[in-house]
């Protein structure tokens, strides 16, 4: 039995070297924005407040659709310049690679940042045509699963094009975090954790999702990664979970930059519905 919420989703004090990750994620994306720059457009505007940006990193040739990153960070940290680096799998693809930023809390509750994301995603996908393929990370696992619900703040034109999911390590029911102290932050309350839990949320009709997670995670972001493919087997999605084996929280996201990697395969690979691990 969890009593001690804090604890059950602090990732940092249970991996080895967790404070080297930040400067070595910035390092690494500044590399890539400098050698990929002439197919760059960055800080793209999609609303009027200063991170409302996003960038976009262009293959060579036609795309074949849009893939989009969202960024985590408990919805109170990053930007977009940490992660560009994990475009590289994709763009090796065919795709064309969004990756939005945010408003943080407190500044912004977590149902306005649902809502920006939306709002970025739509401003990308008027931008490069064809299919959509969303994933994300921790938070943004939990934003990108969120573009897939019924009811969700995309355009019905935009949402028909999402062919696929790739929830990392989401988060995808924020109940328990309201027991959290990270909760003096995000300000959760109990109608807004229901309202914006995937989870508890229908998904649209015959979407595919991939729920991905760490074999070394935390255990609840295990339970929660089984639990949006659990529900979700039962409302009509088709669904998958994985295990990624000797992985945990802050580096089961590297292979996004490997684009012969299981979960790049699973998030952008060259044949339709391939998410083989």
């Amino acid at each position: 039995m969890i009593t001690d919420w804090t604890a059950a989703y602090a990732n940092s004090p249970h991996i080895p070297g967790a404070a080297a990750y930040p400067e070595r994620w910035e390092r690494a994306a500044r590399t890539f924005r400098e050698a990929n720059a002439a197919r760059a457009e960055l800080d793209i505007p999609y609303g009027e407040e200063p991170r409302l940006r996003a960038d976009l990193f262009l293959p060579h040739g036609a795309p074949r659709g849009l893939a989009v990153f969202v960024h985590g960070g408990y919805w109170m940290s990053f930007d977009k310049s940490s992660w560009s680096h994990l475009a590289a799998g994709a763009l090796a693809h065919g795709w064309a690679v969004g990756l939005p930023q945010y408003e943080l809390a407190p500044a912004a509750r977590i149902s306005d940042i649902t809502r920006q994301v939306g709002r970025a995603i739509e401003m990308l996908a008027e931008r490069v045509s064809g299919p959509i393929r969303l994933a994300g990370h921790s938070a943004g696992g939990h934003l990108a699963s969120r573009m897939a619900c019924i009811g969700a703040p995309l355009a019905p034109p935009v949402q028909s094009r999402i062919a696929h999911v790739l929830s990392i390590s989401g988060l995808h029911d924020l109940r328990p975090l309201m027991r959290a102290e990270l909760n003096r932050t995000l300000r959760l309350d109990a109608e807004e954790a229901r309202a914006e839990s995937p989870a508890l949320l229908e998904p649209v009709e015959g979407i595919d999702v991939t729920a991905w997670v760490g074999e070394l995670e935390r255990p609840e972001f295990v339970r929660q990664n089984d639990l949006l493919a659990n529900v979700w087997t039962g409302l009509g999605a088709r669904t998958r979970a994985v295990r990624d084996t000797g992985r945990h929280h802050f580096d089961v996201i590297a292979g996004l930059a490997d684009p012969d990697s299981p979960i790049c395969r699973s998030f952008s690979g060259p044949n339709e519905g391939d998410a083989s691990a």
